[in-house]
């Protein structure tokens, strides 16, 4: 049944985007992880943070409830709180994406023909599974090109490495 295979391979695909972040960052380290490359850019702590707040209310009560929980703060998620330390973004991250998988891996075949809302906006589950896949393999390219940035030669290649000249 594509249903089915669909749910499996968002949730296959959401696994991959988190294993390529964490292989990214374990790459860096702590000045790294909350360094910004100016002003305005977000640090990886930051980007890692607002996807944790975004995942927590996206996927807390999914299919019952407005993906834009009322207590979620967005702005402050890309501001460094005096608490934020390397154990406290990568404990939020650990627990969006629990969130994630246990959202996504609870959803059947007939929850596709559902209807969720985010922001008050109704979208059919299939479109709220993909916005959200979207908006991860985003952020997951930003934490990969400033990981990779900030390793520098020392980094090591998340796919397939380049062929070196002879």
């Amino acid at each position: 049944m594509v249903e089915q295979q669909y749910l499996e391979d968002a949730l296959l695909q959401m696994r991959k985007l988190k294993a390529m972040a964490d292989k990214a960052v374990a790459q860096v380290t702590d000045e790294q992880l909350f360094a910004t490359l100016d002003p305005e850019a977000n640090s990886l702590a930051l980007i890692m943070k607002h996807m944790a707040g975004n995942m927590r209310s996206r996927w807390t009560d999914f299919l019952t409830s407005d993906g834009e929980k009322p207590d979620r703060h967005r702005d402050t998620e890309f501001e460094r709180d005096a608490a934020d330390s390397r154990e406290r973004i990568f404990s939020l991250w650990e627990q969006g994406w629990t969130r994630v998988f246990d959202g996504v891996g609870a959803l059947t075949p007939a929850d596709l023909q559902k209807t969720v809302h985010v922001r008050g906006e109704p979208h059919s589950v299939v479109q709220a599974i993909n916005r959200q896949l979207s908006h991860y393999a985003q952020h997951v390219g930003q934490i990969v090109l400033l990981a990779k940035h900030y390793a520098g030669p020392g980094w090591k290649t998340l796919s397939i490495p380049k062929i070196k000249p002879a």
